[in-house]
């Protein structure tokens, strides 16, 4: 079991969903209704992904609720947030919020909450979008690739932080200052262009923007996907002067590097795009040294004709990567290589996320009081990935015919079996956090 304070032999007791006592393993007790013996797997806390783009309603085609959250089960995923962009409408109203909920009731196999959004001119609909249900807001500093999500500047910063503070939420920001982004030059083909125009000083620069204003308006600001340690500086000088402020790392910033992916390859296309070698060994120790809160997925699939495939063109291709089910074998992958113990894993993937979402009370951790959301790992398993029999809609993944250690061997939420491995994923069982039904 890995539990909050270490990882050791232990068995769990589970009543109406919760954990309700953690001892030493010994034989079952009497009356016992059902007994699951983890054997020698690993026992992990159920993760949570707190950046997952969904894309339903109005985006179904990309991804949609019963994909997603199946994906999730099989991957360990017991929790998810999904994001308010891709989706039409945006959950930047609390009708767009409605119409996510309407299209998700029914479908999910994991426990669903979601993130509102912060565009110009939605600063009336911040409060009510928090009395409903979201659990903080996104919000992007250059261009999101979609019309109805528009990215802010620094004027609508000042008129969303504020709020945002007074509720006691948090701000997950795509950071990359538009003014120090650059015009592609060079062959639309290699990643190297579509690289170098979003340089890291992108991120550093959007970051020093909202370090400084969530200083000035007490806000809790979060960094989602860096890619560029550089930017760490920023963040701890941040976090030393009393700046409430987080960041999170994404599968696929820790596992490729710039120089390995061939021409032609808009798999790997997203933004920030994969850096370095060197940028990808920054984020591991800014994990390891605790500058890096978390690692989520970003999860954000696209049908194949919108990832040019045919002519690996990565300036018009989308951008975005496929990974919730396969997200921490990849990690742990790398962190066996790097001889990092598995009770990271629950640190990064699920107590963090938990926190972040404010869902540390119920979720990410083994523990009295919390929902049995368990999972089953081998960490030794091995297996190639193969794009098509993978849960998400589409194909699409970098990970593709890759061999990764970490096998998901079933997945618990709250007590009842969402994945088995041998068995696949049974009726969806999750909850929609936040909705009134879960409020009563």
């Amino acid at each position: 079991m890995v539990l909050p304070d270490g990882v050791r032999p232990a068995e769990i007791e589970v009543r109406d969903g919760r954990v309700t006592a953690i001892r030493p393993p010994g034989p079952p007790s009497p009356g016992e209704s059902h007994n699951i013996d983890a054997g020698n797997l690993v026992v992990l806390p159920g993760l949570v992904d707190t950046h997952v783009h969904v894309n339903e309603p109005g985006r179904t085609e990309w991804e949609g609720f019963a994909h997603a959250t199946r994906a999730a089960a099989a991957g360990g995923v017991t929790t998810l947030v999904d994001m308010p962009l891709n989706s039409v409408p945006p959950t930047t109203t609390v009708e767009g919020l409605e119409a996510k909920r309407d299209a998700a009731t029914g479908k999910c196999h994991v426990d669903v909450g979601f993130w509102g959004g912060v565009v110009p001119g939605n600063r009336g609909a911040l409060e009510p979008l928090v009395r409903n249900g979201v659990l903080g807001f996104k919000c992007f500093l250059s261009p999101s690739g979609v019309p109805e999500f528009e990215h802010v500047v620094e004027r609508d910063l000042r008129e969303a932080m504020p709020i945002l503070a007074r509720l006691g939420v948090p701000l997950l920001v795509h950071a990359e200052l538009p003014a120090l982004l650059r015009e592609p030059v060079g062959d639309p083909r290699s990643h190297a262009t579509w690289a170098n125009s979003r340089p890291p000083g992108a991120e550093q620069g959007a970051i020093e923007l909202l370090t400084a204003l969530a200083r000035e308006f007490g806000t809790r600001v979060h960094v989602v996907h860096l890619a560029a340690p550089a930017a760490l500086p920023v963040i701890s000088d941040a976090r030393a002067a009393g700046t409430q402020v987080t960041c999170e790392t994404c599968p696929h910033y820790l596992c490729f590097d710039a120089e390995s992916i061939p021409d032609g390859a808009t798999e790997f296309k997203c933004a920030p795009p994969i850096r370095p070698a060197v940028d990808r060994d920054g984020l591991w120790q800014g994990l390891i040294d605790g500058d890096i809160d978390l690692i989520a997925s970003d999860h954000s699939p696209a049908p194949a004709a919108m990832k040019q495939l045919e002519d690996g063109d990565f300036l018009s291709a989308w951008g975005g990567i496929a990974s919730l089910q396969i997200g921490i074998s990849a990690v742990w992958t790398r962190m066996r290589a790097r001889g990092l113990g598995i009770g990271r894993v629950a640190d990064w993937m699920a107590t963090a996320p938990a926190l972040l979402a404010g869902l540390d009370h119920v979720k990410g951790r083994i523990a009295e009081g919390y929902d049995a959301d368990l999972v089953l790992f081998d960490p030794d398993a091995y297996a190639t990935v193969d794009g098509h029999s993978l849960y998400h809609r589409h194909a699409i993944t970098p990970y593709d015919g890759m061999c990764l250690y970490g096998q998901v061997r079933t997945t618990l939420l709250r007590g009842d079996i969402v994945y088995d491995a041998r068995l696949g994923t049974g009726a969806p069982r999750g909850r929609l956090i936040g909705s009134s039904q879960e409020r009563r």
